[in-house]
């Protein structure tokens, strides 16, 4: 959800909002890799896997709640160089369903030059954590694609 329209002010969103077109869980459809994915979601937690099957069942879950439940069971199975990559996964699905579809693109447009924070409380990784000090690299991410989309 988006708490602000100001310029020059603070965005808090949230990546498992199902409804925002910012969102990772929202079901955005796009082709990247030679797959079709049903969300940005869907992409980052099946890229976690080099195992064929698991991929699969990520990529025909319900939802993105579905989906990361799949990888959350399968925590073991991970790549090993996940923690290096998941930036760089997660920059590759949103800037493709950003490019696949318009209205979200639009949507992340409109955002203007505000600052956009990934508002969770318990991710200081991608969002901004509970003291406002994490790392937000989920609203930094969207920052960029919006700046490259402008240019």
């Amino acid at each position: 959800m988006i708490n602000s329209a100001n310029a020059e002010e603070s965005i808090y969103l949230s990546r498992r909002d199902t409804e925002s077109p910012l969102a990772s869980y929202a079901l955005y459809r796009f082709e990247l890799d030679g797959e079709t994915w049903p969300s940005v979601e869907h992409y980052y937690q099946g890229m976690k896997f080099e195992e064929r099957e698991l991929r699969d069942q990520i990529i025909n879950a319900a939802d993105a709640l579905e989906a990361n439940k799949i990888a959350d069971k399968n925590k073991r199975k991970i790549r090993k160089d996940w923690k290096k990559i998941r930036k760089l996964m997660m920059t590759r699905a949103l800037y493709t369903m950003f490019k696949t579809h318009s209205d979200a693109a639009n949507k992340l447009l409109s955002t203007e030059t505000n600052k956009l924070v990934e508002n969770s409380q318990y991710d200081y990784y991608w969002g901004c954590g509970r003291d406002l000090r994490g790392d937000n690299r989920y609203g930094q991410i969207l920052m960029d694609i919006r700046h490259k989309l402008r240019e």
